[in-house]
């Protein structure tokens, strides 16, 4: 006989059948006439209440049976007679798989802070709010597919080790089998990569852009979703060294149709987790964050903001005395200005032509010499969660501004070539996985979103 997941069990429909619940125990309480057993098995929020008469069962096995054993139970669904779950199962049979001592079970029926747990996260997954989390982080993975292949997408899966550096910034982790004791060195006392695996240095990637931008020029439309990483040594509650990305590529599409597809996929999202993960959402909401089911309908029902960064300026500049870092034309905008600005229109903001000097070098540019057809959607609390552009599909231009940038054009000559053979407007951008699961979730630390965080001096699990 096969077992039926919590989630099933709780369902009224279970009423009346004899059944198989296999799951880890979060509670045991009761007294010689009756035990009330909490069983979890990771599928809902919620618990089963198991209720055994330990009469009817072995001393020995209701030992075992403490919070974190993991058991069989077998017996008849009833519907319960305590308030807050519609069934409770009448164990006929138990059985222990595996026990877990009290003294050294980390995941007593107590309050943990998120420090703590991160500390084990090997076993975090166990609690109400990780298990929550990390089916909200599944139903978004799931959407994010389901909205590209509905939509004519096709998935193209990006290398994780590149020659190639898409940001510019230096920022990456290299790969090398060399030995890291003693190097090969060639004739001017430099690592020679040349004896390297690849016979070249390779990194990890930080974006599957430019891979890309190659699909979108013969299948139209693609998407890439997969790891990244970034070695910039960022301890703040935004940033991981390996994330995940989402980044379409559409050919013939411009910097509007990029902003639209932008605010339609979040709100699709957003849209999916309240409909299809409304358990969990209600639970972070009552647990961490009591805005936050308000704060995501809110972003569903409104239009976003659009404006240009100029407009944004103008915007910020008359309150600069409000922020600690300086704003004016040409500067980067710091998180708190991001902040002011959804603040100050109630919601999610596109802004688009920035500075050229301040953005990527394969950003389209603007006829005023001065700005590109960048594209940043900023969110409540997290600031930029999408960052994207429509791309320089002219030739000439995009080598001038690799040359300005000091992007050897020898490393990207693949990248030019698709501007001299069948070129065409472009555009894309990239959505950070963990971002948009923390702006679900109302979680507090990008560390709490991903099963295993890798950070500056933290690689354990």
């Amino acid at each position: 006989m096969e077992h039926t997941s919590v989630k099933d069990l709780l369902n009224a429909a279970s009423i009346g059948k004899t059944a198989i619940a296999k799951g880890w125990v979060r509670t045991k309480r009761g007294n010689k006439n009756v035990a009330f057993i909490a069983l979890n098995d990771g599928s809902t929020i919620h618990n089963l209440q198991l209720v055994a008469d330990p009469t009817k069962f072995d001393e020995e096995t209701l030992k075992k049976i403490t919070t974190g054993a993991c058991i069989r139970a077998k017996g008849e669904v009833v519907a319960s007679q305590g308030s807050g779950q519609a069934t409770e199962m009448q164990v006929s049979e138990l059985e222990v798989y595996g026990e877990a001592d009290v003294d050294t079970y980390p995941l007593q029926k107590k309050g943990h802070t998120l420090e703590f747990l991160r500390e084990i996260a090997h076993l975090r997954p166990r609690t109400n709010t990780f298990g929550a989390v990390l089916r909200i982080r599944h139903n978004m993975a799931f959407a994010i597919h389901k909205y590209f292949n509905d939509r004519g997408f096709f998935y193209l899966h990006s290398p994780i080790i590149t020659g190639s550096d898409a940001e510019g910034a230096g920022e990456m982790f290299r790969v090398s089998v060399l030995d890291a004791e003693n190097p090969p060195r060639n004739e001017e006392g430099k690592i020679d990569y040349t004896q390297d695996f690849f016979g070249k240095e390779t990194n990890l990637t930080v974006s599957g852009q430019l891979e890309g931008e190659l699909g979108a020029m013969a299948l139209g439309k693609i998407y890439t979703f997969g790891p990244t990483f970034r070695a910039e040594n960022s301890n703040t509650p935004r940033h991981l060294a390996e994330f995940w990305m989402i980044e379409p590529e559409m050919a013939f599409h411009d910097i509007v149709d990029n902003q639209d597809l932008a605010e339609d996929m979040l709100k699709y999202l957003i849209n999916y987790a309240l409909t299809n993960c409304k358990d969990d959402v209600e639970f972070l909401n009552n647990m961490y964050d009591k805005e936050l089911l308000a704060r995501l309908q809110s972003v569903v029902d409104k239009p976003f903001k659009r404006m240009t960064y100029t407009e944004a300026i103008d915007v910020l500049v008359p309150n600069k005395a409000k922020f600690e870092f300086d704003v004016e034309w040409g500067t980067d905008l710091q998180k708190e200005h991001e902040n002011f600005l959804v603040s100050h229109f109630g919601g999610p903001v596109i802004l688009t032509d920035y500075p050229k000097h301040i953005k990527a070098f394969y950003m389209k540019q603007n006829d005023d010499g001065k700005t590109v057809r960048a594209m940043d959607v900023l969110f409540p609390w997290i600031g930029e969660i999408i960052g994207g552009s429509q791309r320089e599909e002219n030739y000439d231009k995009l080598l001038q501004r690799m040359n300005e940038m000091h992007i050897p054009e020898k490393d990207l000559w693949w990248y030019l070539e698709t501007r001299k053979f069948g070129t065409c407007p472009h555009a894309g951008f990239g959505l950070g996985f963990e971002r948009l699961v923390l702006f679900v979730t109302g979680m507090s630390n990008i560390r709490d979103v991903i099963p295993f965080p890798r950070t500056p001096k933290n690689a354990e699990f």
